[in-house]
């Protein structure tokens, strides 16, 4: 499955319809990372607002992305980046497997690399 050269959304949460996606294709990921992720994702969307999505670039590295409606003065943009910047340190064990799990089973690198 070459997925290169184009971006895949892992998840997304959305405080304006108060849903989450998973995408599919990821639907073999174990339950308890479903669940961290849905976690994660929902409760950001809880405390910011907006629209968080967390997309894989072309390159497997994981983005975290934001947006929300024009008009909408209760999203904190102030707290939407001090909240990305806390996953990334707490959940960065997490962040890392995706990213590593992404690069294997969807753009297909092998795991001889050496660090």
């Amino acid at each position: 499955m070459d997925m290169s050269n184009q971006e895949i959304t892992l998840c997304a949460s959305n405080a304006y319809n108060k849903k989450f996606y998973l995408n599919d294709n990821f639907k073999g990921l174990p339950e308890a990372i479903k669940e961290e992720l849905q976690i994660m994702c929902v409760l950001y969307t809880e405390d910011v607002g907006g629209v968080l999505e967390l997309v894989f670039d072309e390159d497997g590295n994981l983005e975290f992305r934001t947006s929300y409606e024009e008009g909408d003065f209760f999203y904190d943009e102030i707290g939407s980046v001090l909240k990305i910047k806390q996953y990334q340190n707490v959940k960065r064990e997490l962040l890392e497997a995706l990213e590593t799990y992404y690069r294997i089973v969807f753009l297909g690198e092998g795991l001889d690399e050496e660090e």
